[in-house]
């Protein structure tokens, strides 16, 4: 029995790693100064969680087969130096997962947006289709109990991120994947902290590319003009562009137009951005041998990803919508996916600033007019996020003029700022809440029944 430990076991896809090596029968052990939920309660029920919280050296002996680190460790981290002190083989978490794919056929879905649905979207085709695959997506998906799976199949499919792969490598953890067929939804600059420029953030795509397998392929989307200046470069490259597909929007439903067959599929996502991602599915899909009847037939009943454009409340007067929009790109496209599913009812926008990016003023003016179309805008910071993240002090007046969105209301403390959503008038209205954390503690049930 292998024994691998892992060094910030808590994170979303470390826990995640750390289940699927449990379920095939390897000892599994780990630390972590803090584990949120859901991470702490699915460790737990496993027997994974820790017993204390911190980094304990003497965890990690020469009896160990491997150190699994994450993002989450410092480079002094003291379980990580006693490991180098003692010569034991250490992976990132996608080092590890090459590892298990080298010798599968790799699909790997990269780009600023968009990426996590498209691979829940082709995740959900296979499943319905019979296809047998591994894979690690960035969401828990419906009909599936884990967001890494490792077994046997001969197929791999991996949601590749551009954001550094651990304290040990700077390198973004989609170079590690070599993929045999790649996918880019598109580039908007993200992830600031990390990459302060457009150059240096589309290099990274450009590495991605260029880490393509011999005789590969790479599927993108075409109306990106970076993305396009980008692909140009590599004329020998085998490429499939795609862009929007037509559909329409009826009874509150969208439909994709299959040109072939005549035919018109209802969906249960909505949203132009999503018609793109669905498009690149099932290119993705065909690749893989599965036809256009098969691809359509299935997608029917792809409920989206977990905090993507999800819909949580409708009782026919009031709509709240919870959504994982934290980038300037992801917000436009959000706001204006539930503007053009809701144009007759007032729509009210929230953000909370939660990232490394949001939380930068230099990246702020990044989402003026974002929010355009939406009737009020609203956005939520914590002073005391930014202290955290080691960020300059943003002032209101600063975030107005950046948004550029002529009725916006601004709030730092959590309090005012739900005491403000408890209170609006919600006759015709639908409410769309987008962050990447909980909107500081607010109550969704009470929101629901104000």
């Amino acid at each position: 029995m292998k024994h691998y430990h892992f060094i910030a076991i808590g994170g979303s896809a470390m826990h995640n790693l750390a289940l699927a090596l449990h379920d095939k029968g390897y000892r599994i052990t780990g630390s972590d100064d803090v584990i949120y939920e859901p991470s702490k309660s699915r460790l737990a029920a496993a027997g994974l969680l820790p017993t204390k919280f911190g980094w304990f050296p003497e965890k990690i002996t020469p009896k160990l087969d491997g150190i699994i680190v994450g993002m989450h460790a410092r480079p002094d981290n003291p379980e990580l130096q006693k490991a180098k002190e003692l010569g034991i083989k250490i992976y990132s978490y996608p080092e590890f997962l090459y590892e298990h794919a080298k010798n599968k056929k790799r699909i790997v879905i990269a780009g600023s947006h968009g990426k996590t649905t498209t691979t829940a979207a082709l995740l959900h085709v296979l499943k319905h289709t019979g296809i047998e695959t591994d894979f690690m997506v960035g969401s828990l998906l419906e009909g599936f109990d884990r967001m890494v799976k490792l077994s046997d199949a001969p197929l791999m499919i991996l949601e590749g991120d551009e954001y550094p792969t651990s304290p040990l490598d700077p390198r973004p953890k989609f170079l590690h994947y070599k993929p045999h067929i790649a996918l880019i939804t598109g580039i908007a600059l993200d992830h600031i902290n990390k990459f302060e420029n457009w150059e240096k953030y589309t290099r990274q795509f450009e590495y991605f590319i260029q880490s393509v397998e011999p005789r590969g392929a790479l599927i993108w989307f075409r109306n990106d003009p970076r993305l396009q200046q980008i692909v140009n470069n590599y004329p020998n490259l085998n490429t499939i562009p795609y862009s929007t597909p037509p559909y329409e929007i009826r009874n509150g439903k969208f439909y994709l137009h299959d040109s072939i067959n005549k035919t018109k599929i209802p969906l249960q996502i909505f949203g132009r951005h999503n018609m793109q991602n669905l498009e690149g599915a099932r290119l993705l899909a065909n690749a893989l041998g599965v036809p256009n009847e098969q691809f359509y037939n299935a997608i029917q009943s792809f409920g989206g990803a977990s905090l993507r454009l999800q819909k949580i409340h409708d009782n026919g007067n009031t709509v709240i919508i919870r959504d994982f929009a934290h980038a300037a790109s992801k917000v436009r496209a959000s706001v204006n996916a539930v503007r053009e599913l809701y144009p007759d009812k007032k729509l009210i926008a929230v953000q909370e600033l939660h990232t490394y990016s949001s939380l930068n003023k230099k990246y702020l003016p990044e989402y003026k007019d974002t929010m355009k179309t939406a009737d009020t805008a609203v956005i939520f910071y914590d002073p005391e996020a930014l202290r955290i993240k080691k960020r300059e002090p943003i002032e209101p007046e600063f975030i107005r003029k950046a948004y550029n969105h002529p009725d916006m209301h601004v709030f730092t403390t959590p309090e005012t700022f739900h005491r403000f959503l408890y209170d609006l008038p919600k006759n015709n209205t639908v409410l769309l809440l987008m962050s990447s954390g909980n909107l500081g503690g607010l109550d969704i049930e009470h929101l629901k029944n104000r």
